[in-house]
């Protein structure tokens, strides 16, 4: 018996301290964050739009639904993290149509900056007290 085409594609997006995991799979441009709907999720218009950013690009909003898991960081971490799941995903699904676009918008680089971490004897990673000469 032959296998079934795959039907879904997998993405794992990163940025700051927010993790996505990002399913894609053919359907009418649906996009489902933690269960809930992405005008639900994300009150603010820019992060729909920077989470729509890759699927505007490659012009497949509407061929793909989107289903992830988004935990830690922030609102803006998290929408970051999506966009590179879903730009992972893009390319696992077709990389010769889709790679070199995203690449070149920069949707596959992972953005590394994170909070530095606080040392000791100081009031947060750089902060310190004030200098008394006496």
């Amino acid at each position: 018996m032959a296998r079934a085409a795959k039907e879904y594609f997998w993405g794992t997006g990163r940025r700051k301290n927010a993790v996505a995991r990002v399913r894609i799979l053919p359907g009418q441009g649906r996009i489902t964050i933690n269960d809930k709907d992405i005008e639900e999720y994300f009150g603010l218009e820019t992060m729909k739009l920077i989470v729509r950013q890759p699927l505007n690009l490659t012009d497949s909003i509407t061929k793909y639904d989107v289903i992830c898991k988004v935990h830690g960081g922030g609102l803006s971490g998290q929408a970051g993290a999506i966009r590179h799941g879903i730009s992972r995903a893009l390319v696992e699904a077709d990389a010769e149509a889709y790679r070199a676009p995203l690449k070149r918008a920069g949707f596959l680089t992972r953005d590394s900056r994170m909070k530095e971490r606080k040392k000791y004897g100081l009031k947060k990673a750089r902060k310190a007290s004030q200098f008394s000469k006496r």
